[in-house]
């Protein structure tokens, strides 16, 4: 849903004359910030009441009247009720005057909807009234993609757990799930800015399994899980000295139970280790639980949910684990994508592959990547200091430390985007993005020494513009694949809140054009690039040359 233009209005401190005194603002301000009923006797008095139970103040009040004044004239093909369009125009008001006083769930019981609900009656009145404005397209945007996201994680999570627990009492087994479900929230809410990051939630959660399993009586498990167990993890851990209290314990970690559930789950060890040591630990003492043998009360974990889900004004994610209809998704729309066909010994792609959860088709893909860049260094091969060396000028020297460089920069970037503890992340992705730009890099020279006849690449090789953009290249293939599901979803219309392109231009303040110069090269010496891939970078170049390259005046396309 493209955010479309909205024309400015004047502020209400906007005439002439003498600005209104401290007093007479702090009176303005405190009279607004309760809802007055009586100010809005004109108004429908139902109205008014759902406006009430929603908090909103004066102003937000009188400003989705007027809204919904607007749209009962204009909009057409709308079957909501008069209360679902009342909601929907005190949405729009309290984002656009950043003055959300609910959250989203309340709203939601209020009105009467669910996400996918309100998510179609909001594009509705977007394409009949010019209601929607960019800050309230990137606020719906976002919701839509953590809601997907929290909607594929719990799915994937209820199947995990059936594999894993042999719980006969229902009742028991349920609150087993709520606790470790509401752990994981709190667990994802602390440690990620960015949680509509599919793949890190995802790892996250396993780490939230392997905690559990190693408490849970061995009884209540599954022979696989029962058997995966390490024995050392079993006996009671050691308690560290307050001095140290804070710092991370990789000890802690069953790495066999752990590699155990990455491998159920299609899943990288490296990675899960990575977030476990760097995030889930530091989570843990946080939350005063690495010390304990005991499973954590479900009533003080939810205590501590409840406030993090009232600070966000988000949707109440535990409600997942009653089925609550704020949270049901379309029956008809299950959430699954397809992959790509698996190549049989032969290399013929006849080999069928059923339909995959969000989460399988992520892993898978990235499985996919790190298999076809097993055997490239994340240094220069010998074919490529051989180029280097055949140039008038050597280049090896700068290339390294250009990588070195922008290497810094991408992981520092990456964390403020994800999360401060995600650094690590950060840079595991970023070699995968060198190994393939230097992978690419050789295919090129490779080709074009054929094509010229020539080995002496000095000029090329020389351009710095040239190099950060293939690296640039090689990285947004990288960010795209480990972001797989929302790129099959249409990816995202608020750049600012995840990694998606141009988000990369952006860390390497690269210009846009550059960029799309080598884009075309780029897929033609990368054979083994997936289809979905090249359909990515295509969408680079079109926003490219829509939109991005005309953005700045010291474009060099203008």
């Amino acid at each position: 849903m493209p955010p479309k233009k909205r024309s400015s209005g004047s502020g209400s401190g906007s005439g002439s004359g003498t600005p209104p005194s401290r007093e007479a603002k702090w009176s303005n301000k405190k009279e607004n910030s309760v809802l007055s009923p009586e100010k809005h006797k004109e108004k429908d008095p139902e109205f008014v009441a759902l406006c009430k139970d929603l908090s909103v103040s004066n102003s937000v009040c009188a400003r989705a009247w007027a809204l919904w004044e607007s749209m009962a004239k204009t909009v057409e093909k709308v079957t909501e009720s008069n209360e679902q369009l009342w909601g929907a125009s005190v949405y729009i008001s309290a984002v656009d005057s950043d003055d959300v006083r609910f959250t989203f769930t309340e709203f939601q019981k209020a009105v009467g909807l669910s996400v996918k609900q309100f998510l179609t009656l909001v594009r509705k009145l977007d394409e009949n009234v010019d209601t929607i404005s960019p800050k309230v397209n990137s606020a719906v945007t976002r919701l839509e993609k953590k809601y997907e996201v929290s909607l594929a994680l719990y799915q994937r999570f209820v199947k995990t757990c059936a594999k894993i627990y042999s719980v006969p009492d229902e009742v028991k087994r349920q609150e087993l799930l709520r606790c470790s479900w509401i752990l994981f929230l709190l667990a994802k809410g602390s440690v990620l800015q960015m949680e509509d990051d599919l793949v890190i939630a995802f790892q996250l959660l396993l780490c939230v399994l392997e905690f559990y399993i190693k408490r849970c009586p061995s009884s209540l498990l599954q022979p696989l899980y029962k058997a995966a167990i390490s024995e050392t993890t079993q006996s009671p851990p050691t308690r560290t000295s307050r001095r140290n209290k804070a710092k991370p314990r990789p000890s802690e970690m069953d790495v066999q139970l752990l590699e155990t559930l990455c491998k159920e789950s299609d899943c990288s060890v490296d990675e899960v280790k990575n977030v476990y040591q760097s995030s889930f630990c530091a989570f843990l003492d946080s939350m005063r639980l690495s010390g304990s043998q005991d499973l954590p009360a479900v009533e003080t974990l939810s205590k501590s949910y409840e406030e993090l889900y009232h600070k966000s004004k988000d949707f109440d994610a535990r409600l997942f684990l009653v089925d609550d209809e704020t949270l049901s998704p379309v029956k008809a729309e299950v959430t699954k994508v397809e992959m790509t066909p698996r190549k049989n010994p032969s290399g013929e792609e006849n080999v069928s592959i059923p339909p995959q959860t969000p989460i399988r088709a992520a892993m898978y893909s990235i499985q996919q990547l790190r298999g076809e860049l097993t055997s490239i260094s994340d240094q220069p091969s010998g074919v490529l200091m051989v180029y280097f060396k055949n140039c008038t000028v050597d280049p090896s020297e700068d290339i390294v430390k250009r990588v070195d460089q922008l290497g810094q920069i991408f992981s520092q970037k990456f964390a403020q985007a994800v999360g401060q503890r995600c650094e690590g992340l950060g840079k595991k992705r970023f070699t995968l993005g060198v190994q393939l730009y230097y992978k690419v890099m050789e295919s090129m020279l490779k080709s074009e020494e054929k094509r010229l006849s020539v080995q002496n690449f000095s000029k090329l090789l020389n351009n710095a513009t040239f190099h950060t953009s293939l690296l640039a290249c090689a990285l947004e293939v990288v960010l795209a694949t480990y972001v797989g599901y929302s790129l099959k979803n249409g990816g995202s219309e608020s750049p600012e809140t995840n990694l998606c392109f141009p988000w990369i231009l952006d860390v390497f303040q690269l210009h846009a054009f550059d960029f799309y110069k080598v884009i075309e090269s780029f897929i033609k010496a990368e054979p083994t690039l997936k289809h979905d891939m090249i359909e990515h970078l295509g969408r680079c170049e079109q926003q490219i040359m829509e939109s991005i390259a005309w953005k700045s005046v010291s474009s060099p396309v203008i």
